[in-house]
């Protein structure tokens, strides 16, 4: 870009920097109108952390010079382009991040200074295309300023191919197109054009440095940085990386732009989360898993293939021209999501129906085509109930491309519904219509509504889902009507008994209703799960209800889904359950419901890399469930990952407080990792309307600290073990390891499996790391064996 100089402005008495861009560095008069154009855009930038542009313009040079010599003409030389900005004194972060990592507060700081000045820049049109470290300056008040706003030359196809053969050195040459590589975004290196979500890209490489001390690609020569930007995966971050940090990084640095934060001001939002410990839905990020990379071994060997095409003009088999023109792109499945239908009658006793149609065409859209379209979960998408939230917020905040939304009323026997798809980008309605059928042939219109919605995303249906969607069956409305009461009634242990009532209300009506028993298999594993009834009675019912609806429809979810639980929880029939879950997985793929469950089953198993993928995979579909959310934060800690298990928790907590999952996590983990001072902290404000509890837990803590406090506790519990819905066996184990007491913790684990306590399968396979004390006792490994789970 020339060079720089420190210059005084004799106008306005001031130092400014005064960088002075020679003719050969533009090209042509395009080139640098085009310059200036923008860098007078630029300057109309006036924010803290952006070095301001006071004057951009062109001068000639006093002295004239030959331009020919045959003819002797002499002429005035060309004019240069000057650029006069702020002069800011400091060091480049560049240097700052060469002595190492930076702390966590600098981290969170700095870049929510960056992520400001990018949104200040691009909410004006001003686009960065080459931030970097050496590009951001920390000012002696400890400050970020952003320098080159809008200045950074666009790159030809032929200088990126130029770039890539440069060697290593090179690479941080100062002046060379090369030093730009390890920050340019994977668009910008296929040639296509820069905008914000190039910056965060960017941004996202900067922050990853300040996190470890190094940038996240790295190659001996341009090609192979390019190459692994373009294909590899991310390289993990260092545990000391706190994961909501982790996981905006993560955002920031996914392949394709449109699995970016789309704007800078959510980066800001995210890292501001993070800082204040609040992280919330910004941390869901680190969950999304990458698809459609280039990835192992012959999947790398394409990538190079394919950079090779675009780069360095070869045409091989046409994959050159193919690549370019944006006909070739990883594979990736749509995502998709189903908005609440509306209810347009106005009249609260239909809410019900509106729900439970968003829910069964969330189904149906889930089976559709499992590796081809993904359909995010009802519990995340019940949050925009009645919220005019813009659908790119929408698209942005959930990853997905299309939004299906529509509404439902009924009007005696008949129904009339209304559906829409839409492409966010643009907001493109792709195709609507509106039914109106009798209520009978509700399931044949959800039908309908699922071969069109394939039809409108070109997606070729497999010829079992188009016999299933051929063979909707029709229903009596009054029963249909009962099965969707219930259904809204079961989402909550407390309501379960209303929820009975319903689907026996169904039952009556249409006694062939595999849907009403296995609501009612539901039900009773929910009276089990909340100690609301003695496991083996809600074991009993459970299994007895889900083979009913099984008999009558072989392909009932619910109920295939209800006797996976019991086998598994229950009757710890493992190798049954294995069968029951795979069954399962094939009906019903995509569902977050079925896949968190199954991830436990598989950690019960000890197959922890299974356990954690099929949680990922459920926290992409529903990352707004807290039952999700919770259930990975297990996973997470029986995999030793701590502090990725906090966040999880407090992930939990923030979609809803009283969640007990994930605070027995976090009191396991406080305890594991010895804050011990924290975990009792939890124990006094949860006891706090206890009298008896708090004053065995002070008294405790007074004669014997933490593990005085926790026998304690023990002592009042066992007093009242029995009593409905507050103990069971495997509690009261845990909490005499926190004693100090494995007597005590192998004694109530005997009880445990006694009493058919749920939990007691977590003791085996991946275990959790609570329960490690124990297991050099032969009488612990003798209740694994009993128990049928690995050793």
């Amino acid at each position: 870009m020339g060079q720089v100089w420190r210059a005084h402005d004799t106008r306005l008495e001031r130092d400014v920097a005064l960088k002075v861009l020679p003719a050969e560095t533009l090209g042509d008069d395009t080139a640098r109108a085009r310059l200036v154009r923008e860098a007078r855009l630029a300057s109309k930038l006036n924010h803290p952390h952006i070095c301001t542009i006071y004057e951009v313009g062109e001068a000639a040079p006093s002295t004239p010079f030959v331009l020919s010599s045959s003819k002797d003409e002499r002429r005035s030389g060309p004019s240069v382009t000057f650029i006069s900005m702020e002069l800011v004194e400091g060091q480049a972060l560049s240097a700052r991040v060469a002595e190492g990592p930076l702390p966590l507060d600098r981290v969170l700081r700095y870049g929510q200074q960056m992520a400001d000045a990018l949104a200040h820049a691009h909410g004006r049109g001003v686009v960065h295309r080459d931030l970097k470290s050496a590009n951001i300056v920390i000012t002696p008040d400890d400050q970020v300023k952003v320098l080159d706003f809008g200045l950074a030359k666009r790159l030809t196809t032929e200088e990126l191919a130029e770039a890539t053969t440069v060697s290593q050195h090179s690479l941080t040459a100062p002046g060379t197109v090369a030093g730009m590589l390890a920050y340019l975004a994977p668009e910008q290196l296929r040639g296509e054009p820069a905008d914000a979500r190039s910056d965060i890209w960017a941004l996202g490489v900067v922050l990853y440095e300040l996190a470890t001390g190094k940038p996240p690609f790295q190659g001996q020569t341009g090609f192979e940085l390019t190459s692994a930007i373009l294909s590899q995966p991310l390289p993990p971050l260092p545990s000391s990386v706190p994961a909501p940090l982790a996981g905006v990084i993560d955002r920031c640095l996914a392949k394709e732009p449109g699995e970016r934060y789309q704007q800078s001001t959510e980066v800001r939002a995210a890292l501001e989360a993070v800082a204040s410990g609040q992280a919330g839905t910004a941390w869901g990020v680190v969950l999304r898993r990458r698809r459609g990379l280039l990835v192992g071994t012959a999947a790398g060997a394409l990538a190079l293939l394919v950079v090779a095409a675009v780069l360095f003009g070869l045409d091989v088999g046409g994959l050159r021209s193919r690549v370019t023109r944006g006909a070739v792109r990883p594979a990736r499945a749509i995502r998709l999501v189903v908005l609440p239908f509306a209810n347009p009658s106005g009249d609260p006793e239909q809410e019900y129906l509106s729900d439970g149609l968003t829910q069964d065409v969330i189904t149906q859209l889930g089976r559709l085509h499992p590796a081809g379209l993904e359909v995010i979960a009802r519990t995340s998408v019940m949050r925009y109930k009645k919220r005019d939230t813009p659908i790119d917020q929408i698209g942005r905040e959930l990853g997905v491309e299309y939004i299906l939304e529509g509404s439902a009323q009924r009007q005696g026997r008949r129904i009339r519904i209304a559906v829409a798809l839409i492409q966010i980008a643009g907001g493109t309605k792709l195709w609507a219509e509106t039914y109106e059928r009798e209520l009978a042939g509700i399931l044949a219109l959800q039908s309908e509504v699922a071969r069109r919605v394939a039809r409108a995303l070109a997606l070729k249906l497999l010829p079992a889902e188009q016999a299933r969607l051929a063979n909707a069956r029709a229903v009596i409305p009054e029963a249909y009507d009962a099965y969707l009461r219930g259904s809204q009634l079961r989402q909550t242990a407390a309501n379960v008994d209303a929820a009975e009532r319903y689907f026996r209300l169904a039952l009556e009506k249409d006694p062939a209703y595999a849907a009403a028993w296995a609501g009612i298999a539901i039900v009773w594993n929910l009276r089990g799960q909340a100690g609301i009834t003695p496991p083996r009675d809600a074991t009993r019912e459970s299994k007895a209800a889900a083979r009913k609806a099984l008999a009558l429809d072989d392909a009932e979810l619910q109920a295939h889904r209800a006797l996976a639980g019991v086998l598994t929880w229950s009757e710890w029939d493992f190798q049954a359950a294995e069968e029951e879950w795979n069954r399962l997985v094939r009906l019903d793929p995509n569902n977050p419901e079925t896949l968190r469950a199954h991830s436990h089953f598989l950690m019960h198993m000890g197959r922890g890399d299974e356990a954690m993928a099929e949680i990922e995979r459920a926290m992409e579909l529903d990352p707004h469930s807290v039952m999700t959310v919770s259930f990975y934060a297990v996973v997470l800690e029986h995999a030793r990952r701590y502090d990725d298990a906090m966040a999880a928790a407090r992930e939990a907590l923030s979609l809803q407080s009283n969640q007990g999952i994930p605070r027995n996590v976090m009191r396991r983990v406080l305890y594991l990792t010895g804050r011990h001072d924290e975990a009792l902290a939890m124990d006094k404000e949860a006891f706090a309307r206890d009298p008896e509890l708090m004053e065995a837990l002070e008294r405790g803590y007074a004669e014997g600290g933490y593990a005085g406090a926790q026998a304690g506790i023990v002592r009042v519990w066992t007093a009242r073990y029995g009593e409905p819905g507050v103990l069971s066996g495997t509690t009261l184990a845990v909490r005499c390891l926190h004693a100090g007491d494995r007597e005590g913790a192998l004694r109530w684990l005997e009880q445990a499996y006694e009493d058919g306590d749920r939990n007691i399968p977590y003791i085996g396979g991946v275990g959790s790391p609570i329960y490690e004390p124990l297991h050099s006792d032969p009488r612990f490994q003798a209740l694994i064996r009993r128990l049928g789970l690995p050793q």
